[in-house]
């Protein structure tokens, strides 16, 4: 198997973590990884990122998603709606941009979680006040990755989710 067959293969949403701290630099990578993605149009990609640390904003932040209590930090997938090419595709977009953050976390042994945002527009509307982007109209946010040492019972391993019987051709 590749080292990337194995990535994808093993990551599994970790909602528990350790209290050790992820680098600057990892944190770096996983953004930069997000940015690599995919999108409508070169050039016209959303998405924009915010990084929480604060034990207090991720407290908060737990207020409306409660899987971020025990996450060292969060990165807030905001999205740019000016940037979007397709306006009303923006959130596969930022999809991508999550999936490749996620892969990227397990690569350098770390774990994440989706924690999902969007399209709820209450949920929306409480994250963009917590970040401070609630009076910014064209941002929109759209998830929420905690990410993370994974704690004891919670690391990245293999589950066979394949099944075939779900495998289509030509017609459903």
């Amino acid at each position: 198997m590749s080292d990337f067959e194995e990535i994808i293969n093993t990551r599994r949403s970790i909602r528990e973590y350790s209290n050790r701290e992820v680098s600057d630099g990892d944190v770096l990578k996983i953004i930069r990884a997000g940015m690599q993605a995919p999108g409508s149009r070169l050039g016209a990609e959303p998405w924009e990122f915010i990084v929480i640390k604060n034990s207090k904003t991720l407290d908060k932040l737990a207020e409306i998603k409660p899987r971020l209590s025990t996450a060292p930090l969060a990165i807030v997938l905001i999205a740019n709606i000016e940037r979007a090419f397709f306006k009303a595709v923006w959130q596969q977009d930022m999809g991508a941009a999550a999936e490749n953050m996620l892969l990227e976390a397990v690569n350098l042994g770390l774990g994440g979680l989706w924690n999902g945002v969007a399209p709820d527009e209450e949920r929306m509307a409480k994250i963009a006040e917590i970040v401070g982007i609630s009076d910014i109209t064209n941002l929109k946010p759209y998830c929420i990755i905690t990410v993370g040492y994974p704690a004891e019972g919670w690391e990245n391993k293999f589950m066979d989710k394949f099944d075939e019987s779900r495998i289509h051709y030509e017609k459903y």
